[in-house]
This record gives C-alpha cells, sequence and structure tokens, in this order.
C-alpha cells in the first residue's frame, strides 16, 4: 500500500529537486565560460604565432613580400594555416589544419585533402553556423575574403552560394578554376540541434588590393 507524500516529504522533494537543477545550470555555466576563455587563448596564441612566422620568413626572404605569396608547406605550419577574414561582415578567425570537433570549438577548420593558399586547386574551409561562420548568413555576392598565411595574402571575391546535402562533396571540386575558396557550414543557421543541410560560400582568387595589403601588414 502506497502511502501519500506529506508536506514535509513534498517540501524536501521540491528543495531538492531546486538544488539540483541549480547545480546543473551552475556546471553548464561553467562549461560554456571554459569554452569561451579557451577559445579566445587559443585564437590570441595562435594568432600571434603566425605574426612570429611571417616575420620569421620574411627575414628568411626579404624578397617574399604579402602580394607575392608562395605555397605553404603544410608540414612547416605544424597545424597552423592562417588567418581568414571577410571585412564586410567583421568575421575573422584563425584557420588550423582538420576539422575535429576540437579544432572547429576553437577556430575555423582547413578539410583536409583539399588545397592549401597558394596551391591551384580548391581550399575548403569549414566553421560552426553558430560561432566562427555565424556572420556568413549575411554574406554577398562579390563580397571579398581575404587569407593571411606566412607566406603572404590571399584575396578572394564571392561568386555563388548554395545550399546542399551533407553528402555532396562535390562542392570541394576545384570545377577547372586555378584557385577557389570554398566555405562550409551547417545550415539552417537558426536550426536548434544537428542541421540537415550545407551553407556553401565559392570563391574565385583575385590579386591582392592596396587596401588588403595595407590591412595584412598592420594586422600581422
Amino acid at each position: 500500500m502506497t502511502k501519500d507524500l506529506g508536506p514535509g516529504s513534498l517540501g524536501r522533494m521540491v528543495r531538492w529537486t531546486q538544488a539540483m537543477l541549480f547545480g546543473v545550470a551552475i556546471s553548464m555555466l561553467g562549461y560554456v565560460g571554459f569554452v569561451v576563455i579557451d577559445t579566445w587563448l587559443f585564437q590570441k596564441a595562435e594568432l600571434q604565432h603566425l605574426r612570429e612566422m611571417v616575420t620569421e620568413r620574411q627575414q628568411e626572404s626579404p624578397q617574399n613580400v604579402p602580394d607575392s605569396p608562395k605555397p605553404v608547406p603544410l608540414k612547416s605550419l605544424q597545424g597552423l594555416i592562417g588567418l581568414i577574414e571577410i571585412p564586410r561582415l567583421g568575421l575573422s578567425s584563425i584557420v588550423v589544419e582538420g576539422t575535429s570537433g576540437l579544432v572547429l570549438r576553437r577556430a575555423v577548420g582547413h578539410i583536409q585533402g583539399t588545397a592549401l593558399p597558394g596551391e591551384e586547386g580548391n581550399v575548403g574551409l569549414s566553421g560552426h553556423r553558430d560561432t566562427f561562420f555565424r556572420q556568413l548568413r549575411d554574406i554577398q555576392l562579390d563580397d571579398q575574403i581575404t587569407l593571411t598565411t606566412p607566406r603572404g595574402g590571399y584575396e578572394y571575391k564571392v561568386v555563388s552560394t548554395q545550399i546542399v546535402d551533407p553528402s555532396d562533396v562535390s562542392v570541394l571540386d576545384a570545377d577547372g578554376k586555378s584557385e577557389v575558396l570554398t566555405l562550409v557550414t551547417c545550415y539552417p543557421f537558426s536550426y536548434v540541434g544537428p542541421a540537415p543541410q550545407r551553407f556553401i560560400v565559392r570563391a574565385e582568387k583575385v590579386p591582392l588590393s592596396p587596401t588588403s595589403k595595407h590591412r595584412h601588414k598592420r594586422r600581422i
């Protein structure tokens, strides 16, 4: 025979539940705070690393100026690819090799198997829609995208956007273009949980503009 809970027992259950929910909320806030701080420290450290690499390479090869970049050997970067910026959107992030969960939590990831900046082919970059690539929801044709690497600066112009299924890897094909850039993020941007599609931004390489050259020198 089941006994009814008295006022005292019910009160203890309510207090216990409240305490448990409070503890969960504090834990979640603590984790979010850790992620934010860890990401900030990683971005700051890798940006400093990029500055040091640029300075070192310029000292070794003074003729290697930002508007005359050379291919970047991945093995010499130790995971660091460079810095991506989309000035109109205020987007700026370090780019590192790989697309693991840890990488994409801390930075934009270079998709393994795609070209590196300065190489012929398609440079594929991936980022989370709710962090580093959040601003891509407002991307427009002809927007300027720049990549700063230890070998110099590269500039691209947005030529198309599209929405595809996650299985459509053809978006990473070079399509006969000598040097293109493809940005990949989940879609829809406001979707709760794992998003069912991918938002693709395709850009083509263009000569580095005087404004971009100045920004690269000032930034790095």
